[in-house]
């Protein structure tokens, strides 16, 4: 990164506190389920020898692919440095879950701007990846992240009944819970040293950052004994829940919830409940349960 610096200062004076290089966010995700000790012993025992690893420097984006896994597909256009291309870079970290979303390989629909043309950086811009200088807990608290109404803005829609819909879920609804296409992956038990397991989900809840706000929800494999080789035994497990607010990217204008307001307010399909939270789950996932109203 010094290298890169002698020409690009004042990127690399930001970069060094983002998200992308310091893996920040990894941490303070998990951090409220520990101790102080349990914390001291996550930071040597598992953060630096396995999170601290997805970190990126300059060259994992501009020159070769990123290790993961231990593995690197290698240089991307020989030694030629490149300006993007995220078939290449941000596939390969991002590859488990948006990346496949976004592009219809995980098995359903390719999201709308992706069949547009578009792709992750005509959303995600230079400040979000390179930073501003300050340390975030996480991508959510980034001011300029991309967001829908930066393009979609409202009161702009050509219908009577998307103005509607519109006004009527503003401050109550996110955006994704109505337009994300269908299943998105969600990963469960993950142990250390073993990964964890991929299915489809669909899931409505309380947004735990904003219990006021319904949106898509995705499961963190986080489990009791996920760290237990490493003799953390999480003694805060339930001061987080195991769904947190996502916003998948398999994005569509028309989805079986806008056709149809029948499908949350009468089939409350997909919505989280008490017999579909996940077994020995953390107790704040109750929180996160909601049930709409029936409309008239």
């Amino acid at each position: 990164m010094k290298t890169c610096g002698r020409c690009h200062n004042d990127i690399e004076k930001t970069y060094k506190t983002s998200l992308h290089y310091t893996t920040h966010g990894l941490k303070q995700g998990v951090a409220p389920r520990f101790t102080k000790s349990e914390m001291k012993v996550f930071e040597e025992k598992v953060f630096e020898k396995s999170c601290r690893s997805c970190h990126a420097s300059c060259g994992d984006c501009h020159v070769k692919s990123p290790v993961i896994g231990g593995i690197s597909p290698g240089l991307i256009k020989g030694h030629r440095f490149i300006k993007r291309d995220e078939g290449k870079t941000c596939a390969l970290c991002h590859g488990g879950r948006v990346y496949p979303e976004f592009t219809g390989e995980y098995g359903g629909t390719a999201d709308i701007h992706y069949q547009k043309g578009m792709m992750c950086v005509d959303c995600h811009k230079k400040v979000e990846l390179h930073g501003d200088g300050k340390i975030y807990p996480s991508r959510k608290e980034i001011k300029d992240r991309p967001l829908c109404i930066n393009c979609h803005k409202p009161g702009q829609e050509t219908t009577e009944k998307a103005k509607s819909a519109h006004v009527q879920h503003k401050d109550r609804l996110s955006c994704q819970a109505c337009h994300s296409g269908g299943p998105y992956r969600n990963c469960y038990d993950c142990h250390l040293g073993a990964g964890a397991t991929a299915k489809p989900a669909f899931i409505l809840g309380k947004n735990p950052r904003d219990k006021k706000t319904v949106t898509t929800l995705r499961i963190i494999p986080t489990v009791r004994d996920t760290f237990k080789s490493a003799g953390i035994k999480m003694e805060g497990f339930d001061r987080l829940p195991n769904y947190w607010d996502t916003a998948p990217h398999n994005i569509r204008k028309r989805t079986e919830r806008t056709r149809s307001c029948e499908v949350c307010h009468q089939e409350k399909k997909d919505f989280l409940t008490a017999e579909g939270l996940i077994k020995n789950g953390s107790k704040a996932n109750k929180e996160l349960i909601y049930a709409p109203k029936p409309i008239k």
